[in-house]
């Protein structure tokens, strides 16, 4: 899609929405991807499709207008504000015109579209945090709710579902203290990929041979985070081991690395220590005795589904009934949180075969469900085949099942996010029986403290007391990498105490 900016340097600077313009484009038209002609047309001609953007000044009033055509046809959308706001501070002027532009495009969008998105004209990763900002400044829940509505053309169900996960992250943020960080430790490893995939992990049948040299670098990092915050006179509040999946570490590997996080992570206050268990064809008695004889009180055993051609068609190699046997077996050794992980919109999956899996692990009585859109990213192995998918009509009624279920099943939202390419512009979602709340998911998701990871493909966000800054420190995506790169992985921790100094 063409996308035109109308120059007028005395009004704005039209590069710096470019932005702004492509997340708009990518929530009303998924399939397309931006374009900048070398000059700007007067209008959208014929049947390309494309959007044209202009800022106009008239006494009191700015207004911002797009003209877009789609398949032929062309709407006009705009969005008027008061003038003065161009004089604003700079950063303050930004966001007011790209709101505007945002509200001007989705107008335009929607009228050649005949229908509006569940997410309204709000972009981004993180959706709770319009309203938990709204609430910290004295709006009621209310209030919060309907200014999704009316600023963002929010559905009144996402809105609902964003003031939920709101009311639950101020909820956490009351019990933080200044000194508190969380911790994750990244096992970037799999049995197999599977084709959804494009988290950084490595499939163990090629990679087998670095999986114990990346553990002693892990070991040696975790020496080092130890040391540095507790010269930073800092301590951890929540403990979380994902991947990949990390047990595909064997007992023994697992074994020495919780005890080196035991002794060397300054944990006397963690409250929440969570591993990823992941696949069920990573799990057995001995791992799960291990985690367990760590004080580990929450695991995942994500199915993804529980349809035998859907699991085939992703990449894994395990059955429905060792979900099943492998969430029985966690029961048997003692977990008493048990997290599962569902995705709508798989290829081969459809919305009969997605409720099948729901009312599933429903009826095995998880106590958090996280139910996942698929999202198509580069670098999965459904991007470059380009298998057949439910549509995203089918996605959407996939997860308004699954909103109606869990609600119906007493199970509450506590936190969510969105991504890019996601299908039908939709959203993940955690979901908990009352008062079983991960609070790593929670402040990882709404960045309310920092957190430091160790691993590779782990990013570390260091957040001041007050939330206004975030430093991220990025380890080497991949394990080879990360082994190459060792000294300066350890020396990075040092930023962490000089990063709290200056706050």
């Amino acid at each position: 899609m063409k996308l035109q900016f109308v120059p007028a340097p005395a009004l704005w600077q039209p590069e710096r929405y470019h932005y702004a313009a492509e997340q708009m484009m990518l929530t009303l038209f998924p399939g397309e991807r931006p374009e900048y002609p070398p000059e700007t047309l007067h209008m959208v001609e014929g049947e390309e499709n494309g959007a044209r953007f202009a800022l106009e000044r008239e006494g009191d009033t700015a207004r911002l207008t797009a003209q877009v055509c789609w398949q032929g046809r062309q709407a006009r959308g705009e969005d008027a504000f008061p003038a003065g706001e161009l004089d604003a501070p700079p950063e303050r002027a930004y966001h007011v015109v790209q709101h505007a532009l945002k509200m001007a495009f989705y107008r335009a969008g929607t009228a050649l579209l005949g229908k509006e998105p569940p997410w309204g004209a709000l972009t981004g990763v993180r959706p709770v945090k319009l309203p938990t900002r709204s609430m910290e400044q004295g709006a009621s829940p209310r209030q919060a709710r309907e200014e999704l509505e009316r600023e963002y053309r929010v559905s009144p169900v996402r809105s609902q579902l964003a003031l939920d996960c709101a009311q639950a992250s101020l909820a956490v943020k009351s019990t933080l203290k200044p000194h508190e960080v969380s911790v994750y430790v990244g096992i970037p490893f799999c049995p197999t990929r599977c084709a959804y995939c494009s988290f950084v992990s490595a499939d163990v049948g090629r990679t087998l041979k670095l999986v114990e040299p990346y553990l002693e670098g892990v070991l040696e990092e975790v020496a080092a985070t130890g040391r540095a915050l507790r010269e930073a006179g800092l301590t951890v509040r929540s403990f979380y081991m994902g991947g990949g999946t990390p047990t595909t570490l064997s007992a023994p590997q697992m074994d020495r690395l919780l005890t080196a996080c035991r002794e060397g992570l300054p944990l006397e206050g963690c409250t929440e220590y969570t591993v990823e268990a992941g696949r069920p064809d990573t799990i057995n008695r001995e791992k799960l005795e291990v985690l367990k004889g760590h004080g580990i009180g929450r695991i995942s055993i994500n199915p993804q589904t529980l349809e035998e051609e859907v699991l085939v068609a992703i990449g894994r190699k395990h059955s429905p009934q060792d979900i099943l046997d492998a969430y029985a077996l966690a029961r048997e050794v003692g977990f008493a949180c048990i997290n599962m992980d569902l995705i709508a919109g798989l290829p081969r999956d459809s919305f009969s075969g997605f409720c099948r899996s729901l009312e599933g692990v429903l009826a095995l009585g998880a106590e958090n469900v996280t139910v996942h859109t698929l999202a198509l990213k580069k670098g999965s192995t459904l991007m470059e085949r380009g298998d057949l998918l439910p549509a995203g009509g089918e996605v959407e009624e996939m997860l308004s099942f699954s909103l109606n279920t869990l609600r119906g099943a007493g199970y509450v939202p506590y936190y969510l996010y969105r991504q890019k390419y996601m299908s039908g512009s939709l959203e993940n979602v955690g979901w908990t029986k009352p008062g079983l709340e991960s609070l790593y998911n929670i402040v990882m998701m709404e960045e309310l403290q920092t957190v430091v990871s160790i691993g590779g493909g782990g990013v570390t966000k260091l957040v001041s007391p007050d939330g206004r800054r975030i430093l991220r420190l990025p380890n080497p995506k991949y394990p080879h990498d990360y082994l190459a790169s060792r000294e300066k992985v350890l020396a990075q921790k040092g930023e962490i105490a000089a990063f709290y100094a200056g706050h």
